[in-house]
């Protein structure tokens, strides 16, 4: 076998613009095939980041009633269910989950002021000592909650830099008083919002946009909750999945083990389940989209690999006839047909090999220039260039039998007498 792929390469350099011609169907297919691959791979990678975040880990499991997500801010919920600390363990310790935290929601607070300003339409969070852990929130400055504020149930609050800077206009929001509904709250400390979870922000004017559209949120001890809204209100989880890949199976589990505690009552009501936000199959629903049209090119860039194929096919027959005589000898002197054949389809295998090394190289090559010039993410996938080495070496063999059983299906005799 060495001494065949020897051979097989001394003859492609001694025909070196034959043997490139040759090459150049696969060349451009398997070219096309990485380019392709690629785009699809980093477009995939691009709409995941853009709805999750890049390493961003977290899905929500919140109450529903029927088909509506509860909002607590406006009603109580009759025969709310509770989470015990039996159930938060078990969440915490359910197949996929890192870690959970559990709080209050109210998506638009009411009545939320610093002297006259007003945060009108932000978002109120009640949490509990694991949020900021859980969710990867960093203290800009000031303090976290402390067990002494949950302990002795202080009315303390912490913002993120959205809600200081509308609330506070640039004042120091550490140690200042807010109200929330009439009731004081000492501001603690600021948050900063990890950049895994912020949306993938490319240009000055979409930052100004998700900034102004962005009202900020303040958060409070989830003891203190009821000061706010006096009536029951379940609580909603947040998990942390092992990694992004298993957040549907995290959600979906944690979902599954808080529903068994809730008695629904047969009499024509909605019921209430708790469900876990898919944005994993929203991803999923997305890349399928962009990979059907991406799949109909791959399908014509693969009619370049069978036109090289057959030119593949071709220059062999050309070379079983250029070599009659050479293999008339080879037979004459006792080689055997299975010998024949295995230098024949050695050829073409080597000859398809280097082909598809080239057309990986010039496919990488590709898909970064067409990146950098049109702004599309690409992302090299590593399965993608050993699959293409592997199926052009295939191609050589598929398309190179016929001429290797031809050349040692010849008569020894006939061969020798060829001209």
């Amino acid at each position: 076998m060495r001494e065949n792929i020897r051979v097989a390469f001394r003859g492609v350099w001694s025909h070196k613009m034959r043997s490139f011609l040759t090459m150049l169907g696969i060349i451009i297919g398997i070219a096309s095939i990485i380019s392709i691959v690629s785009t699809i791979k980093g477009t995939n990678q691009q709409i995941k980041e853009d709805l999750i975040g890049a390493g961003n880990n977290t899905i929500s499991i919140t109450l529903y009633k029927g088909d509506n997500e509860l909002r607590y801010e406006y009603e109580g919920v009759a025969n709310v269910p509770v989470i015990s600390k039996a159930e938060k363990e078990k969440i915490r310790k359910q197949k996929y989950v890192e870690n959970a935290t559990f709080l209050y929601t109210a998506e638009y607070i009411r009545e939320l002021y610093y002297k006259n300003n007003s945060l009108s339409g932000g978002k109120l969070r009640g949490i509990d000592s694991n949020y900021i852990d859980t969710l990867g929130y960093i203290i800009r400055s000031g303090r976290g909650f402390a067990e002494k504020d949950y302990k002795d149930r202080k009315n303390v609050a912490l913002v993120d830099q959205y809600a200081a800077d509308k609330l506070f206009e640039g004042e120091n929001a550490v140690g200042k008083i807010i109200e929330i509904k009439g009731h004081p709250f000492k501001v603690v400390g600021i948050l900063t919002q990890p950049e895994s979870a912020l949306p993938n922000i490319k240009t000055l004017d979409e930052f100004f946009e998700y900034y102004s559209s962005t009202s900020g949120s303040v958060f409070i001890p989830s003891v203190d909750w009821d000061i706010i809204y006096p009536f029951d209100q379940p609580q909603s989880v947040i998990v942390k999945a092992t990694s992004t890949d298993v957040m549907d199976k995290a959600g979906t589990s944690v979902a599954k083990l808080l529903n068994k505690n809730i008695k629904n009552n047969d009499n024509g009501n909605e019921k209430l389940e708790y469900k876990a936000d898919d944005v994993l199959r929203k991803v999923r629903n997305l890349q399928k989209l962009s990979e059907s049209t991406n799949k109909q090119l791959l399908w014509i860039a693969s009619i370049s690999l069978l036109v090289g194929g057959i030119g593949v096919m071709n220059i062999m027959l050309v070379s079983v006839t250029e070599r009659t005589k050479e293999i008339g000898l080879k037979k004459a002197i006792g080689a055997k047909k299975s010998v024949i054949r295995t230098q024949f389809l050695t050829e073409a295998a080597v000859l398809t090999s280097i082909g598809g090394v080239i057309g990986v190289t010039l496919g990488i090559f590709l898909s970064k220039t067409i990146s950098r010039i049109a702004g599309s993410p690409t992302a090299i996938s590593i399965p993608a260039i050993i699959g293409s080495v592997i199926f052009s070496t295939i191609i050589g063999i598929v398309f190179g039998l016929l001429p290797s059983i031809k050349a040692s299906n010849l008569n020894p005799i006939d061969a020798l007498r060829s001209e």
